[in-house]
């Protein structure tokens, strides 16, 4: 029996491609990759199913590799560049190929299988990107994507007879409509809406990594959990301060942060948990305190009292409400002046006495 490697994301275009294989009797032995910037497969909000349930309903084993470093590293400098954002797409489907060739050596698989389609993606899944792909992959020939296949050059497996050609497809385009027909046909009725995936993709994030890179080329893991948490503000530049907006973002600021790290909350009052992280100096804890008010359900009065703690240690620190314009100051996002341009108001001597008990 022929066997393939998958790359398996959990949606629509990869369990196809899977289900495709299995019904030529293919044994298939299925990867999903993990990256700081996916989706979390054990999340059934996410962007994409859990992969293992639909492996043991369809009969195929799936593998977990997490690429870690190695994919901040193209983050950080693709050869191939990022794509309308943060996306170094062509790079990440390199790397991708590169560790399945491995595993595909480990337990002697005969070829690879995607769910790409030609022309879905701008950048990696054209007909002229996908051969220089697996030529820097190592795998020229060996990698077979069944929902274009009949648009593309014939492949090793399909010309070996390991695969039937005329059982494979010529999807082409962003139309999910053959393969909602396909996943019809095959007794797919549970997958994942069409989302991006990768946060890499998504513009406020990106915005938010690139503005994290200026500052800290070194990537701290906490601070790329926290990017998809809350809202941000950069007081200095190195210092930091993320407001949670729910309950959920509140328990996570919260679970990251550090010894280092102050924690602030209005007490008595529905108030967000806000993390002030960095070089942090008395001023940027009486102003993070002030967002902190601003965004709790204290905020129309005139002073909030607001708690600051920092380990075991904690102080108690009445401030007046941020307003606007403060908050658009400091705030991480897109807009006309330089991201390394700061003003912080000098803090009271009160402040100064309080941050010293911590």
């Amino acid at each position: 029996m022929a066997k393939a490697i998958a790359l398996y994301s959990g949606g629509l275009d990869s369990t196809l491609a899977i289900l495709a294989m299995l019904r030529q009797g293919i044994d298939v032995t299925a990867i999903t990759f993990l990256t700081h910037f996916g989706c979390d497969i054990t999340d059934k909000s996410s962007c994409s199913k859990d992969p293992f349930s639909v492996a043991e309903r369809f009969g195929f084993e799936v593998k977990l590799s997490h690429l870690s470093d190695k994919f901040i590293e193209i983050v950080k400098n693709p050869k191939y560049g990022h794509g309308k954002n943060m996306n170094p797409c062509v790079d990440c489907r390199i790397l991708m190929l590169r560790e399945a060739k491995e595993l595909m050596g480990m337990i002697g698989a005969d070829f690879i299988v995607t769910g790409e389609v030609l022309g879905q993606r701008p950048m990696s899944q054209r007909k002229d990107t996908f051969p220089l792909i697996d030529m820097e992959a190592g795998v020229e020939g060996y990698v077979l994507r069944p929902l274009s296949a009949r648009l593309l050059k014939i492949t090793v497996p399909e010309r070996e007879g390991l695969v039937d050609r005329n059982m494979l497809y010529d999807f082409r385009g962003r139309s999910r409509k053959p393969q909602m027909a396909l996943a019809k046909e095959l007794g797919l009725a549970d997958y994942p809406a069409p989302a991006g995936g990768c946060l890499l993709t998504d513009p406020i994030y990106s915005y938010r990594l690139k503005e994290l890179l200026e500052h800290n080329p070194g990537l701290d893991m906490k601070d790329i959990a926290l990017l998809r948490t809350g809202r941000h503000f950069r007081l200095s530049a190195g210092c930091k301060i993320i407001i949670g907006r729910d309950k959920v973002e509140n328990e996570k600021i919260e679970s990251l942060s550090g010894p280092g790290d102050y924690l602030l909350r209005a007490e008595g009052y529905g108030s967000p948990v806000t993390i002030l992280t960095g070089e942090v100096t008395s001023e940027a804890i009486e102003v993070a305190a002030s967002m902190c008010a601003r965004y709790s359900d204290a905020k129309y009065l005139p002073l909030v009292e607001v708690t600051v703690s920092k380990g075991d240690s904690s102080f108690r620190l009445k401030v007046q409400p941020a307003n606007n314009d403060l908050l658009e100051n400091y705030r991480i996002e897109r807009k006309n002046k330089s991201l390394t341009t700061y003003y912080l108001p000098p803090a009271t001597g009160h402040i100064k006495a309080l941050q010293a008990r911590l």
